[in-house]
Parts: C-alpha cells; structure tokens; sequence
C-alpha cells in the first residue's frame, strides 16, 4: 500500500484524492486498515470541484481524514462558489478539522484574475502579467482564508499554499504572502519535474525560503518513473531539512566523491550500503533509540582527507586509497578505535555501527 510505504519512508502526512462516491466510502476503511497496521499518519483529503457534496453525503469520510485541502480555483464557479465553498468549511467546523487553501497557478479562480486583469489595466503603470499572476494567487488564497473565518472557522486551523511551477516565481509568492499573512504556509514547487531536475528545482526554491524563515510544512514533488515507488520524494525532503540543519530524520553519511586517488569502488559501495542500512533500520531505531537521527558516520576513500573526517563524525572510516596500505582505520568519537582489513570491512563496520547505537542511544 502506498500510504504505508510512504509512511515507512517518513512521511509525517499523506494527501490522499478525494474525487468520487467511491473514494470518499473508501476512505474509512483506508483509515481502519493503516491503523491495525499502526501506521498511524494523518490522511489529507484532496478535494477537487465535488468536495462540498462528497463531505456532507460521506459522512465518515470526514471524520476519517485529518484535514481537508480546498482548492478556491475550483470549489465552484460564479453564483456557486460561495455556497459550495461554505459547505466544506461548514464540514470542518462540524469534523473540528484543519484545512489547507491551496491555490494552484494551473487551477486559478479566473473571474478573481480577470477582475485583478481590469483593475492593473487602468494603472498608469500596470504591472507585468508576471506580476498580476502572483497578486491573483496570494488574494485568491487570503480571500478564502477571511471567508473561511467569517464562515466559523478558527484562524488556527488554517494553512496556506500557492504553488506554481517555477523556483523564482515561488520565492516571489511566498515571500510576499509571508509578509501579508500570519497563517501556516506550505511550500511546493506543484510540478517540478524527473530526477535530478525535479530535485534541484524544489531544493533551490525550498532553500531560499527555509532559510529566511518562510514556510511550516514541504512537499517535493517528483515525476516517478513507471512503475517506480514514491518514497524518493519524502527522502529529498528530509534530506534539505536536515541538510539546513532545521531537522534530522536518519543518520547522515559523509562521503568523499572521490578523485585520481580513489580507484576502488569500494568506499563508494560502503557509503551506499551503509547510508541504505542506516535507513532501513530507521523506522525501528526512531522509537527504541531517540537521538540516533542526529548520528553522523563519514566514510572516505584515501589517507588526505580520511582520517581528519572521520575523526569529525560519530563513527568514521577510512579506506585506502591507490597506492596505500590495505588498512581502514576506524575512529569512534574522534579517537582511532581499530583498523579493518580483508574482504568483511563492510559486514564488520556495520557491526560497529550498531554497537555504537546500542551504547549512546539508550532504549526508551
């Protein structure tokens, strides 16, 4: 199931879509089945055009789901909108439940845009439509939240987000909602692309945010290849969390990338293998050992920079390089503790690795 693998994975909430008769009835008994899993995540209904009438005909969907993500763009068009939008926030006071005012530049309430259009066309210096693009979505997503409050709905429980596709166009919003709102924001880039592009797309706009102070919840957002699991998505998330220094998930590995002195794979096999282990072992360590997140082990290729990061990290080890003794020192706190040699420097630095957690993160 995905929801559990992401939850696995680390994800702390998982949006769910919400967009038929028959979604909204499954969504109890999704519920119900990760709980006897203890899989224990909140589940956000993503609603879409029908939310007002899936919310009060499926009752126990509502109540199922931890908060519900309403789209102003298309909660309803014209002398619609207003009643259908006062439905879903009428479900969340009823449910007592969060919910977030997600704009979307793809999904933008176009009688809000065309009314902003007008009004910038009588300016004797109009902005740019770059501009009134960026004005239309920070209004539409601030409108909501007053009508929302105006409906009943506690301030508090209002999160905001206005996501569009390009990094520069995502600082320039979020940094101008962040001075005119004091709710919650949530940070995304909506459509950032595969791979190596999708991941610095999301970590160059995130950063800048993340590091002025903008922003209380993220989601990267990754075209997966077919087939493939979505797990990438919440490990790059973490990982320009903890990067930043504003939060540690897993232990972090330290490796060099290696140079004309390093023509063994096998520093670049260990790092893998370890930073994979490490991982792995996460979801149980998270709960028998607390603090084990904040553990750093570097592994390293050759004798210039080796033994000085290794002696940097919790646990560290440094492989030999070309021409060097085939011998890996170990360092535990900074003080040489063995050296390694053979075919099983990986299995017995693993060893290490676990004693090393046994000893310094007590078991709650």
């Amino acid at each position: 199931m995905q929801v559990k693998e992401l939850a696995r994975a680390g994800s702390e909430m998982v949006r769910i879509t919400v967009d038929t008769p028959a979604a909204a009835a499954a969504v109890p008994y999704i519920r119900e089945q990760l709980d006897k899993m203890d899989v224990l995540v909140p589940l956000i209904g993503d609603f879409h055009y029908n939310g007002h009438t899936l919310l009060n005909d499926y009752p126990e969907c509502a109540k199922a789901l931890s908060k519900y993500r309403i789209n102003p763009g298309n909660v309803g068009k014209g002398a619609k909108r207003d009643p259908q939008f006062a439905q879903m926030i009428e479900a969340a006071c009823k449910y007592d439940k969060p919910i977030r005012i997600g704009v979307n530049w793809g999904s933008l309430d176009q009688d809000l845009l065309a009314s902003i259009m007008d009004s910038n066309a009588a300016l004797a210096n109009p902005k740019t439509a770059q501009e009134v693009m960026i004005e239309a979505l920070i209004q539409s997503a601030l409108q909501s939240a007053e009508k929302a409050v105006e409906l009943g709905m506690n301030p508090d429980q209002i999160l905001l987000s206005c996501k569009v596709s390009k990094v520069q166009d995502l600082v320039a919003v979020y940094r101008d909602l962040s001075r005119r709102s004091d709710y919650p924001l949530h940070l995304g880039l909506t459509e950032a692309g595969m791979g190596s592009k999708g991941i610095v797309s999301s970590t160059a706009a995130m950063g800048i945010l993340l590091q002025e102070g903008i922003g209380d919840t993220i989601r990267v957002s990754l075209t997966p290849d077919p087939g493939a699991p979505r797990e990438n998505e919440v490990i790059v998330a973490q990982e320009i969390l903890q990067t930043m220094g504003l939060r540690n998930f897993t232990p972090m590995v330290i490796a060099c990338p290696g140079c004309g002195r390093t023509t063994s794979t096998t520093f670049q096999e260990l790092a893998a293998n370890i930073q994979s282990y490490l991982r792995q072992q996460m979801p149980v360590w998270k709960k028998t050992h607390p603090g084990v997140e904040e553990m750093n082990v570097a592994v390293m290729g050759c004798i210039v920079n080796g033994p000085g990061e290794s002696k940097h990290a919790n646990i560290g080890i440094s492989l030999p390089g070309t021409g060097e003794t085939p011998a890996a020192p170990v360092f535990v706190d900074g003080v040489k503790v063995k050296t390694l040699r053979g075919e099983n420097i990986a299995q017995e630095f693993q060893v290490i690795v676990d004693e090393y957690v046994k000893q310094h993160y007590a078991p709650k």
